[in-house]
């Protein structure tokens, strides 16, 4: 492994706390629940006050949230031991909702990055339950990383290498697992083994190296490490699902900028797709619990091709400020607007 942050696929077997020992100046965080059911009035207060949001407040979705009993408290993950108990957060997809702003799941970024560290790597780890018999249909996103800046890398929007990037797990037709990347494609990732791209939307990595089951819960970790120098193709994305390392790669571009950085948990997860094709027929829901992120200063030091537009992104930044700063300013500004 090339860092000791990617130490964890030789440990995937192991507790979290022993397996992210390695992180220099290491950084983690869990994210608290509440102890008792809150009706949705009261987990958007909760999740506004508490999970360090964007201009402290849920982007899209907010009325599809509650802290609710635990649908399968006898049904863990496999080959994971879980402790839990007390309430876990429920999303509502309504029939016929699709896409982020259709007014299925919910959105929000948590901003975890405030001291404005320049977190090079990053791991969040959750445990998610569909219901049983969970209409899975096309697909739809659950909750990954970001770094950058609130808006873009998303919806069709695509990654510039400068701005912001954006890495969400995603379950497809009868649950098969991937992640979904907006990053940049100047190393003809698309013609690898085990990448799909589409034109205008992000990138599929992984699709069906595992399958999440629904009716019970699912443990996933997705830890990334960012390409350094920025005009390398060395970035890593791993994937464990149930405490097993199913998806690993060493070939990607996040950014060809060294001010970006990565920032925190984007907790995206909606039906589709951008049409009603993707939508259920008949309201669904999700569940979280265990949410927990780690963080790291050391980028990717693997070796990787070489690509062509960095070095020139890289000088035109000059002495600009750095990305985290700007960020937190921006950040700053919004928590005053809301």
């Amino acid at each position: 492994m090339s860092s000791s942050l990617f130490i964890l696929a030789a440990l995937a077997s192991a507790s979290y706390a022993q397996s992210t020992a390695p992180f220099a100046a290491s950084t983690t965080t869990s994210i608290p629940f509440p102890s008792a059911t809150l009706a949705n009035s009261d987990t958007q207060t909760f999740i506004q006050s508490n999970w360090g949001i964007s201009k402290g407040t849920i982007q899209n979705g907010a009325n599809n949230t509650a802290f609710v009993s635990d649908p399968f408290p006898n049904d863990p993950a496999p080959r994971v031991s879980s402790n839990t108990s007390g309430p876990v957060l429920e999303v509502t997809y309504p029939a016929g909702s699709f896409s982020d702003d259709n007014s299925g799941g919910t959105q929000f970024y948590n901003l975890w990055n405030a001291s404005g560290d320049p977190f090079e790597s990053m791991m969040l780890s959750y445990e998610v339950a569909f219901d049983e018999n969970f209409d899975w249909n096309k697909g739809g996103k659950l909750p990954g990383l970001r770094g950058g800046a609130p808006n873009g890398c998303s919806g069709g929007n695509q990654a510039d290498g400068a701005s912001c990037f954006s890495t969400r797990m995603m379950w497809r037709k009868n649950g098969a697992g991937e992640i979904y990347a907006y990053i940049p494609r100047d190393n003809d990732i698309c013609d690898a083994s085990g990448v799909m791209c589409n034109d205008e939307f992000g990138a599929s990595i992984g699709r069906g190296d595992f399958s999440f089951a629904s009716g019970q819960w699912n443990k996933v970790s997705l830890a990334i490490q960012l390409n350094n120098p920025v005009d390398t193709a060395n970035g890593r994305a791993q994937v464990y699902y149930n405490d097993l390392l199913l998806i690993d790669r060493s070939d990607l571009v996040f950014r060809t900028n060294d001010n970006l950085t990565a920032q925190g948990m984007y907790f995206s997860t909606f039906f589709g797709g951008n049409d009603e094709s993707w939508a259920p027929d008949s309201d669904t829901h999700t569940y979280f619990r265990n949410i927990q992120l780690w963080a790291g200063t050391s980028p990717s030091n693997a070796t990787g091709a070489k690509i062509s537009n960095a070095a020139a992104a890289r000088k035109a930044s000059g002495s600009a400020l750095p990305w985290s700063w700007l960020w937190l300013a921006c950040a700053a500004l919004g928590a005053l607007m809301f």
